[in-house]
């Protein structure tokens, strides 16, 4: 493939096997690499494929509509781009690329607290792209509280915390390959914890308050305009717990494999959340989706929309804004083309009657 000639990459699985030739060591080793023995970051694709589609015929589908309902406000469809710290690692325009990826795709950005672009900069670059903020709880509340005002001043429409991280998990790739230092000028929450220098990714996280508790959640979800939204919950009691501290949705999430190793998939763990959560919470999920079927297996199993994150960072690592705004515009027309050869209309019609488990995959005992 030559240089910046995206046309041969037809699939995601294309753009890893790019981006993984282009990315540095260290670089790779951060984006594609998960906790301990991996375990969960291959289950994580492993588990959508554990899942069997069960399409419907003569529904008269010649028109589809993609769209789906998220904070009460109508989206074309149901994809966003996950929270991904230090963008300008894998290409120098960073999370602004993915910005105007977002924009001409009509996806929700949701920008990292460790993004290399700040929430200023990047709504002011792209004002159009739709965005949420991805918030880290510092020890120092006050700088929390400061990057949560900034985000509410400049046009995001949610406030997404991430709650499992209160320590880094053993990233072992991380270790072995060095993963690259950023200087911490270029992440301004780091600026604004007054920090200097170039810092590891272990040491960005150590900013992160281990501390954080329920209670600290509900006093954001009192404090702030934007409704909250926990990252992270892989459980029906946490789910609960969200519900009564003031969350309007969460994220059935394991940090893409990259936290605690041998924990649920998203797509295993989102069922029983989505019996516990009710009509109380909307639910995201992420980890491991790489195909429009995926998509639709999703929203079968109860989330109201997906987090796409690493693709997205192959596609701009490959060709930029370009190459990120392909990954998703790939994603959008499997879901579509998944949509007819499902026999459903809407995407918001979509429900458990449409998987079931995978008859090629052995019974457990």
């Amino acid at each position: 493939m030559a240089a910046g000639d995206i046309s041969q990459l037809i699939s995601l699985a294309d753009y890893e096997r790019a981006a993984e030739a282009l990315m540095e060591p260290g670089a790779h080793a951060y984006a594609f690499g998960g906790a301990g023995d991996e375990i969960t970051l291959r289950d994580n694709l492993a588990a959508w494929s554990r899942l069997a589609i069960r399409p419907r015929m003569l529904v008269g589908v010649g028109a589809r509509d993609a769209g789906v309902q998220l904070l009460g406000v109508a989206r074309p469809h149901p994809l966003i781009i996950a929270p991904m710290a230090f963008q300008r690692m894998a290409h120098r325009d960073g999370e602004i690329a993915t910005a105007r990826a977002a924009a001409t795709t009509g996806s929700i950005m949701c920008l990292s607290t460790l993004a290399t672009t700040s929430a200023v900069e990047l709504a002011d670059a792209v004002p159009e792209a739709p965005r949420w903020f991805q918030l880290y709880v510092f020890a120092d509340r006050g700088v929390s509280r400061e990057l949560m005002a900034r985000a509410v001043d400049h046009g995001y429409e949610a406030l997404v915390v991430t709650v499992d991280l209160p320590v880094m998990g053993v990233r072992e790739r991380d270790l072995r390959s060095g993963a690259q230092a950023a200087a911490a000028e270029l992440v301004a929450s780091a600026v604004a914890a007054g920090v200097k220098g170039s810092m590891t990714p272990k040491q960005f996280a150590g900013l992160v308050d281990p501390d954080l508790t329920w209670k600290d959640i509900e006093r954001f979800a009192g404090d702030s305009p934007l409704p909250v939204i926990v990252k992270g919950v892989l459980t029906p009691e946490d789910a609960r717990l969200a519900a009564e501290h003031g969350a309007r949705g969460l994220v059935v999430s394991n940090h893409g494999g990259r936290q605690l190793d041998t924990v649920l998939s998203g797509a295993d763990a989102l069922p029983a959340i989505a019996e516990a959560a009710g009509d109380r919470l909307e639910l995201l999920v992420d980890g491991g989706v790489r195909r429009g079927t995926d998509v639709l297996k999703a929203l079968a199993l109860g989330a109201d929309a997906v987090m796409v994150g690493r693709p997205v960072l192959w596609g701009l690592a490959v060709a930029g804004a370009a190459g990120a705004q392909r990954v998703i515009e790939i994603l959008l027309e499997e879901f579509d083309a998944t949509l007819a050869l499902a026999g459903v209309r809407r995407a918001r019609d979509i429900d458990a009657g449409f998987v079931c488990p995978a008859p090629w995959v052995a019974p457990s005992r």
